[in-house]
């Protein structure tokens, strides 16, 4: 059975609005916990999956099953994901990321649950973020279980693969990057250098399910906040549109940030139809709080 990909908009999808009032009064009462896809980093470079230009237009990801079955999708995967790690890494945190760093930092999120594996929460300085689909940054061992840095697995692909740099401008959410087979070629995967076994980043592909112990995680986060503010997210998959249907059940305001209609819309009190950075630096403003002195380092 393949993954939910794809989600076809109902009548019961809100029209967006660009009233920014009711996020600024959440934010101002605090107690938000803040649930981030995609979307909110798009403005970084990095295309989300089903917007206007999205990845899913033209890239179909590498599901679990695919990965696990065959040797010739872990090399497909692995020289691809290589070559987007190069670009993935210089890609910088906007304004979005900063503006929930400076809302943490005043105290006014009870916490922030990101669905994107890019590690642009925490280069913008924001503190205890939960990685609910994993990071690019780490690898694990399918065998023994090992987690390692995808930076040194990155030099070992160098080692292995001297002169491969196939031109593309092209990568995608997941941190993939579009090549022909022929561009592909021979590359040599690495295995683990604790058992030799298979090497797959630490990130929840499509097709996997997320460990539960950081599913409950979240759901006690849900239980904690005073509202949900979802931003950039369509929240096709159900990994974060459960949460959005525990707020709404517990009878706590669900506020949503996307251009487009979501997935969760008929739970939510709003959706606000600006793009994130615009819509968050404008927040903060009517919170009387600026946006400078963040950290705006590189990603993994």
């Amino acid at each position: 059975m393949r993954p939910t990909l794809s989600w076809t908009p109902t009548d019961d999808s809100l029209p967006g609005t660009t009233d920014l009032g009711p996020v600024t009064d959440a934010l101002g009462t605090g107690g938000v916990l803040v649930l981030s896809g995609a979307g909110i980093s798009t403005e970084s470079g990095i295309p989300d999956y089903r917007g206007e230009s999205g990845s899913l237009s033209r890239h179909t990801p590498m599901t679990y099953q695919d990965f696990t079955a065959s040797t010739g999708a872990r090399r497909r995967y692995w020289a691809r994901s290589h070559l987007g790690w190069r670009t993935f890494g210089r890609a910088r945190p906007n304004d979005g990321h900063r503006a929930v760093t400076v809302f943490g930092r005043h105290g006014l999120l009870s916490g922030v649950i990101t669905q994107n594996v890019d590690g642009l929460h925490q280069a913008a300085g924001s503190d205890g973020v939960v990685e609910l689909h994993g990071s690019l940054d780490r690898v694990v061992c399918l065998s023994c279980g090992a987690v390692s840095s995808r930076r040194e697995l990155a030099v070992r692909l160098d080692e292995a693969n001297p002169g491969f740099d196939p031109s593309t401008g092209t990568i995608n959410p997941d941190g993939d990057a579009d090549l022909t087979d022929e561009q592909v070629g021979d590359f040599r995967v690495m295995p683990c250098t604790a058992c030799g076994g298979i090497l797959k980043p630490d990130v929840v592909f499509f097709g996997e399910s997320v460990p539960p112990a950081r599913v409950e995680h979240c759901r006690r986060l849900v239980g904690e906040a005073a509202s949900l503010l979802v931003l950039g997210s369509s929240l096709t998959v159900m990994s974060g549109l459960r949460f959005v249907r525990q707020a709404a059940q517990a009878g706590k305001p669900v506020l949503i940030v996307n251009r487009d209609p979501t997935r969760g819309d008929r739970h939510a009190l709003t959706r606000i139809a600006l793009p994130l950075g615009t819509a968050l630096t404008t927040v903060a403003g009517h919170l009387d709080i600026p946006l400078d002195g963040t950290t705006a380092g590189a990603g993994i």
